[in-house]
């Protein structure tokens, strides 16, 4: 599989360089065990999805993809997705269907078309530091609009503040729904580099912002 595929955009778009003498020292990733993985491969099947595993791959310092997959079809088209890791591959699928799709239809009153994501794997830090960023390890998703079928799109970047309140009502409560679901999730909120995306990031931490 092509690695442009994998290379997509999310938050903190780019790396700032640094002096060798500067330069962090990133250890190996360690990522889930194969039974761990097993797991929740079988979980995807009983949930439905579908879904292509893909080999694991080291890819610089701090930069993999362990027990990670390709979503094929989760119930709701995500556009833009490459490498996933299948923790945050399961967690995406039941907020799409269980959260987003519902939320769509009971407050804007239409059926929910798709899903655009800004990508999933990408080699960078956290924007301004020296950490790898989630994107890094497959372990987060950028989601920067939602299509409606009736032809509206609702991105975060324009209707975060819009002066529609059921848009705004939306957008929080999908937001509320992944903060139940996700360890970390980022929106506008946060700070500016999240101005028009949704960071969605399967870490067992507690931050909603």
């Amino acid at each position: 599989m092509a690695l442009i595929a994998l290379t997509l955009a999310g938050c903190g778009r780019t790396e700032r360089p640094v002096s060798p003498r500067s330069r962090p020292v990133y250890q190996p990733v360690i990522g889930p065990s194969e039974r761990e993985t097993a797991q929740c491969f079988a979980d995807l099947r009983a949930l439905g999805v579908e879904f292509e595993p893909l080999p694991d791959r080291q890819f610089g310092p701090g930069c993999a993809i362990i027990g990670t997959v390709k979503l094929l079809d989760v119930g709701v088209p995500t556009t833009n997705l490459g490498a996933v890791r299948c923790g945050e591959a399961r967690t995406y699928a039941g907020w799409a269907r269980n959260a987003v799709g519902p939320a769509a239809y009971q407050i804007l009153g239409s059926e929910l078309a798709r899903i655009q994501s800004m990508g999933s794997y990408s080699c960078r830090n956290v924007a301004g530091t020296a950490r790898r960023s989630g994107h890094s390890i497959g372990n987060a998703i950028d989601v920067g609009a939602f299509e409606l079928k009736d032809g509206r799109r609702i991105s975060i970047a324009e209707d975060w503040n819009s002066p529609d309140p059921q848009v705004r009502q939306f957008l929080r409560t999908v937001h509320a729904s992944a903060c139940k679901r996700f360890g970390t999730v980022l929106s506008p909120d946060y700070n500016a580099a999240h101005r028009d995306h949704l960071h969605l990031e399967d870490d067992r931490a507690t931050f909603c912002r």
